[in-house]
């Protein structure tokens, strides 16, 4: 009996490759030129940075890409890695210098893949500012089938957002 072998290629899903952490900021802020930052944040700006969000910050440390373009700022890559379900996820949150969503890139995901947020439902975060209307059910739809991505991205995206209030807009 002769067995004919499916390749391999037809027995998988396909999946598109995330974007390394630089191909993500080029995807964001083209054409800009980055400065990576480190911060520590003070007790009373992590305390003021998760009153903002309304979630936790789960640390004082935090690394920031500055976009420049003619040594004009453009906007800020803030990258958030956080749990899921079970396992991680990161995302690049491109934030304007007025503190609205320029972009929601993910650059690592080990959660099963049907569980990672569809290209369409992510892009309605950009434009969004921290408001309490930044929110699943508010100004965020839920997403079917992947409650807890869609609850950790939108967690991220309102971390990222106060951490840019409190970093650069209050810090002035």
């Amino acid at each position: 009996m002769i067995r004919v072998l499916a390749p391999l290629a037809f027995s998988l899903p396909l999946f598109a490759a995330l974007p390394s952490t630089q191909e993500a900021l080029a995807l964001a802020f083209s054409g800009a030129q980055f400065t990576r930052r480190e911060f520590v944040l003070s007790e009373a700006q992590a305390g003021r940075a998760k009153s903002l969000a309304q979630v936790e910050v789960p640390g004082r440390w935090l690394v920031v890409y500055e976009a420049r373009k003619n040594g004009t700022l453009v906007g800020v890559g803030f990258f958030d890695t956080h749990r899921v379900r079970t396992l991680n996820e990161t995302l690049l949150v491109a934030l304007s210098p007025e503190g609205r969503v320029l972009r929601v890139e993910a650059v690592a995901f080990h959660e099963p893949a049907e569980y990672m947020a569809k290209e369409a439902w992510v892009k309605q975060f950009e434009g969004k500012a921290l408001d309490p209307q930044l929110t699943l059910k508010g100004a965020i739809r839920p997403l079917s089938g992947a409650t807890l991505t869609a609850n950790a991205m939108t967690d991220a995206a309102r971390r990222c957002l106060a951490l840019h209030q409190v970093l650069y807009r209050e810090a002035k």
